[in-house]
């Protein structure tokens, strides 16, 4: 060994290899012992971007009027820096004290609350609120809340998911908070990405046990106050601060840490801060150097509620799109974003582009230079279609109309004041809109109730949002301010259909100078079809042509030339070409109906009526009939079992194509062993084959109901309003547009339009003929409204008529009020007592006290009380009032579609259409020498 050690090589060998291992011994310290430390040291040395906020782009009218804008406000930031806990959180509570000694509001959004020794997650709350006010039990999963909410309106089983979460919102208006992809509660989601930021989620903790060999029944997800706890140790929090001390510090930590990667950028604090404030941090910036005020721009609505649909609104970004907006497209983590309309649909181009500084850091995240820096550019412009004066003037006429509709009142205009004869007070919600002829552009488009965007501009109170839900989520038809009626309800058009059934017929060979005898009425089975003059005093027009029965509505003559034959004297009109409920379809379709019409925000379509679509309607409507009264008609081992219940149901429901004789349905229930009651086998017989199954296809009744507008149509206002402009335009159907121009760029080339299959454009003269009698004619409907308008003008009305009764906000509430006239026998106290029997021995069928109260009633009842009965006192939907026109009438310019929901007669919509077109004619003289070229830069 002396020998070794003495050899000079070996001395260089021995040298070498200490070498080696120290520095392997370094290179393991510092890539492996030290890596984390590191690797955020090497995070922070280089390029860093700091960003500065472009103000969003602006939205203006066709002229150039600003409708939605920005003001001036001032936010307060924290930088972190490389402040280490001990001193940010001393800056962080000096900011809480100046915010709060100031009465400034700042982002709270760490979702633990403390309230006394007691600390919950705003998230569960947040469950628990929905499910209280759905009276959807607490224990519900989010699975278990959806399927009750199918179950509850009605939504047909072969929707997928997604399909029935778009029927809850755009029809009931119901927005579940739910994530129907992988079917948990957002709020869960919201909670599971919040503990995920400081790893204290399961999944983390599950990991981290598992690497120091803990067993993983040992982890569980932690409590809110374990949770509050953890965070106290991550932002060593002084250990003599209160819970409530310390939590104010972690709400300003939480905005820091929210930043994720970019976390060396300033975090938005306060924003809209006082001047007050702002002088105490400048005087104090010397103790504050992480504190900065900056000025920047707040969405700034000047016209309140006017095109509040039309624009959207802005809204918070959720817990789980930060990813999307704050790591992808490098957002603020309290920035707005757009939530519905233009705001939402133009987002990316009115959000702009933030500025940017480019600077490289030292180690200790020292400014060592700047590398390049950008001015932030403000968001495009975008130009709308829409008259923003004529926009204010069709939302006031509107209001009007439906505040006088519902006292009797009168209608005041410069135009000629319209008295209300009749209060509907029911009227509460309606739509208006008003297209440019030529090109299919939306002049103004009006929905009411309205909200006020600028509620968002800052992030709405929960108070505000509340206020802003429908009143009555059982009632699709429901006043619901931020539900745009014009665009996404689509309902039955009646009379003002009839000009489509009109092509149809001259398309096929009607003659429209040929008169035809109004009979009354006609008799299809034992039921009557008659004209309103029928109906109301057993009236007839007698003799009419086409321009006649359309200045007086007569149902019977549509029902003559939908069908090609003479009711009153028999025999054919002798058509050239058939026609058919399809044939008359296939002309709403090319009149838009039925279709998308291409407008830039969120639109609901239904399709026109087919065969399938009916006989799909009334199988899932059957289903619902036995599955809401299964306790009533199958035993109670079968109702019992949930999935055997739907598949006996399934099986008597599918019968409805074939139809079977009333004695085969009998046999087979008796035998199939499906479970129906033995006494309950002939009702359940009838209810099939005569209520549902001999309805389920296509009969002459369809063809008659369908052909004025009534049955399986259902169209929105905007769909009206565009295929009235169709025939104004001589049969030419444009797409519609809510987008006039965006800034620096061309303007919006639109696609030709496509003309309608007809042989003749004078069909459309006859048509517009009788549209011209409607406003001017001897009986027409809106000689009242329009008898000393100065512009000829050409219409139609058209009263519609929804079935069934206005579901109560509260069953309970309802059936307590009119137990006694229900059932004088029963007392209160019994049916609660029934109603709670019921949901306590089958929780998954009476999962409301609503379900529960109806069942309670049917029972005590004995089969003396039907659900008939129980339903007898609520209130009929009042018809809904349309008017469609367009001005001037031998050359129309503008088509203006009003629908007032439960108006009470067609002509109470007539005024709010007069005003608009007074009110466009006008302003087309006073700005007939604008240029649009001229206001984009």
């Amino acid at each position: 060994m002396e020998k070794i050690l003495k050899s000079r090589y070996y001395q260089m060998i021995l040298v070498i290899a200490l070498a080696m291992v120290f520095l392997f011994s370094n290179l393991f310290n510092l890539t492996v012992i030290q890596n984390e430390d590191w690797k955020e040291k090497a995070t922070n040395i280089s390029t860093k971007s700091i960003y500065t906020k472009a103000p969003r782009g602006e939205i203006l009218d066709r002229y150039g009027r600003v409708i939605a804008g920005n003001t001036q406000i001032f936010t307060l930031q924290i930088s972190a820096g490389d402040l280490d806990n001990k001193e940010l959180n001393r800056v962080c509570g000096e900011v809480i004290q100046i915010l709060e000694k100031n009465n400034e509001t700042y982002f709270d959004n760490l979702p633990i609350i403390i309230n006394g020794n007691q600390f919950t997650y705003t998230y569960q709350n947040d469950i628990n609120e929905w499910l209280a006010g759905q009276e959807i039990p607490l224990n519900f999963t989010a699975q278990e809340a959806f399927n009750e909410l199918r179950t509850r309106y009605d939504i047909d089983e072969s929707l997928s998911k997604y399909e029935a979460q778009s029927e809850l919102q755009n029809v009931y208006k119901v927005y579940p908070p739910i994530s129907v992809k992988n079917m948990r509660f957002s709020k869960d989601l919201d909670k599971e990405s919040f503990l995920g930021r400081y790893k204290l989620d399961k999944k983390t903790l599950l990991e981290k046990a598992k690497k120091e060999g803990k067993k993983e029944e040992d982890v569980h997800e932690l409590s809110a106050e374990e949770a509050f706890a953890a965070l106290r140790g991550y932002f060593e929090i002084d250990a003599s601060l209160s819970n409530e001390e310390a939590r104010k510090i972690i709400v300003i930590r939480n905005e820091i840490q929210s930043m994720g990667y970019r976390k060396y950028l300033p975090a938005d604090i306060a924003r809209g801060i006082s001047d007050s404030t702002i002088v105490e941090i400048e005087e104090r910036s010397s103790e504050l150097p992480q504190v900065e005020v900056i000025s920047e721009t707040r969405r700034f609505y000047p016209n309140q509620d006017m095109a509040a649909h039309i624009l959207g609104y802005l809204g918070q970004i959720s817990e789980r799109d930060k990813e999307y907006y704050v790591t992808k497209l490098g957002y603020n983590t309290n920035d707005l974003v757009g939530q519905d309309g233009i705001e939402s649909a133009y987002e990316t181009t009115l959000k702009g582009k933030d500025g940017v500084k480019t600077v490289q850091v030292n180690a200790v995240g020292e400014l060592v230079r700047v590398i390049d820096e950008t001015e932030p550019q403000k968001g495009k412009d975008v130009y709308l279609t829409i008259d923003s004066e004529l926009q204010k003037t069709v939302e006031d006429a509107l209001q009007q109309a439906i505040e006088q509709i519902q006292v009797g009142g009168t209608f005041q205009s410069q135009y000629g004041n319209y008295k209300y004869g009749t209060a509907y007070r029911n009227a509460k919600v309606g739509a208006a809109v008003a297209i440019e002829v030529e090109t299919g552009d939306v002049l103004a488009m009006a929905s009411y109730p309205a909200f006020d965007p600028n509620l968002f501009a800052s992030g709405i109170s929960k108070t505000d949002w509340n206020s802003l839900q429908s009143v009555n989520p059982r009632d699709p038809m429901a006043a619901a301010p931020l539900y745009n009626v014009a665009t996404m309800t689509p309902v039955q058009p009646g009379s003002i259909f009839k000009m489509v059934t009109a092509t149809a017929a001259l398309e096929s060979g009607l003659d429209p100078n040929k008169k035809l005898y109004d009979g009354g009425h006609v008799m299809i089975g034992n039921r009557s079809y008659g004209c309103l003059i029928w109906n109301r005093s057993r009236g007839s027009h007698g003799y009419v042509n086409l321009a006649d029965a359309l200045e007086v509505s007569c149902n019977y003559y549509f029902y003559d030339i939908a069908t090609n034959r003479d009711f009153y004297k028999g025999g054919s009109l002798g058509y050239v070409t058939p026609i058919s409920i399809e044939t008359i379809t296939s002309y709403a379709e090319q009149y838009g109906l039925g279709k998308p019409t291409g407008i830039e925000i969120a639109e609901r379509v239904t399709d026109v009526p087919k065969s399938e679509n009916k006989m799909i309607q009334t199988k899932k409507s059957l289903r619902s009939v036995l599955l809401n009264s299964a306790s009533k008609y199958f035993e109670k081992k079968v109702v019992s079992d949930k999935e055997l219940l739907s598949a006996k149901i399934d099986t008597i429901v599918g019968w409805a194509e074939e139809n079977p004789s009333r004695g085969t349905i009998i046999d087979r229930l008796s035998s199939m062993d499906l479970g129906v009651k033995k006494d309950m086998v002939d009702k359940v017989a009838d209810l099939c084959k005569y209520d549902y199954f001999n309805q389920a296809a296509w009969t002459l009744g369809d063809e008659l109901n369908i052909a004025i507008g009534q049955g399986e149509n259902a169209y929105t206002p905007l769909q009206i309003a565009n295929y009235i402009a169709t025939i104004g335009n001589k049969g030419v159907h444009n797409k519609v547009s809510l987008i006039k121009a965006i800034e620096e760029s061309e303007p919006i080339q639109k696609e030709e339009g496509t003309k309608i299959n007809i042989s003749d454009d004078k069909y459309l003269d006859d048509i517009i003929k009788g549209m011209k009698q409607v406003v001017n004619g001897p009986k027409g409907s809106l000689k009242g409204v329009f008898g000393n308008f100065p512009v000829q003008v050409a219409g139609k009305s058209g009263t519609a008529q929804r079935e069934g009764k206005i579901p109560p906000v509260d069953e309970v509430a309802y059936i307590k009020s009119h137990l006694k006239q229900i059932n004088y026998k029963l007392s209160w106290d019994q049916v609660e007592t029934e109603m709670t029997k019921l949901m306590k021995e089958e929780p998954d069928i009476y999962t409301t006290r609503d379900k529960a109260v109806i069942q309670a009633v049917l029972n005590l009842s004995n089969g003396t009380v039907t659900t008939k009965k129980i339903n007898s006192y609520l209130s009929d939907y009042d018809n809904f009032a349309w008017v469609v026109t367009m001005a001037p009438a031998d050359n129309p310019k503008i088509a203006v579609a009003v629908m007032i929901v439960q108006g009470g007669t067609a002509g109470y919509a007539g005024p709010v259409a007069r005003e608009v077109i007074g009110k466009y004619l006008q302003l087309d003289k006073t700005y007939q020498d604008f240029s649009l070229d001229t206001m984009i830069q």
